[in-house]
C-alpha cells in the first residue's frame, strides 16, 4: 500500500492539531485570553475586508457591464438593433382579441428553429 499527498496532508494536519491543543492545554487563563482576543480581531478584519471586497466586486462588475455596454455602441453603432430583431424584444404576439372574435396580428421577428 502507497502513501499519497492526501495521507501526508492528513497525518501533518493531524500532528499540527495535536501540538496546537497541547500548546493551548499548557498555557495560563491570561495567554488564553490574549490568544482568543487576538484570533477574534483578526478574523474580525478578515471579514470586514470580505465584505469590502464583496462591495467593490459588485461596483466593478457593474461598471464593466455598463463600459462593455458602451464599447459595443461606438464600435458596432447597429449591434443594439440587431440583438433586439435576433432575440426580440417588448413585441407583441398573436393575441386573440375579446370583441367579435378577431386576432390582432403583430409580426413576430423571432427566428424559429
Amino acid at each position: 500500500m502507497s502513501v499519497n499527498n492526501k495521507h501526508l496532508a492528513t497525518i501533518l494536519l493531524g500532528a499540527a492539531a495535536a501540538f496546537g491543543a497541547y500548546k493551548y492545554s499548557n498555557m495560563s487563563e491570561e495567554e488564553k485570553q490574549k490568544l482568543k482576543d487576538s484570533l477574534k480581531a483578526k478574523f474580525n478584519k478578515l471579514k470586514d475586508e470580505a465584505e469590502g471586497s464583496a462591495d467593490t466586486a459588485k461596483n466593478y462588475f457593474s461598471d464593466l457591464k455598463t463600459k462593455a455596454g458602451e464599447m459595443l455602441k461606438e464600435h458596432f453603432p447597429g449591434a443594439e438593433k440587431s440583438f433586439h430583431d435576433m432575440f426580440g424584444g417588448d413585441e407583441k404576439t398573436e393575441t386573440p382579441s375579446t370583441t367579435g372574435g378577431t386576432t390582432s396580428h403583430t409580426p413576430n421577428t423571432t427566428p424559429q428553429v
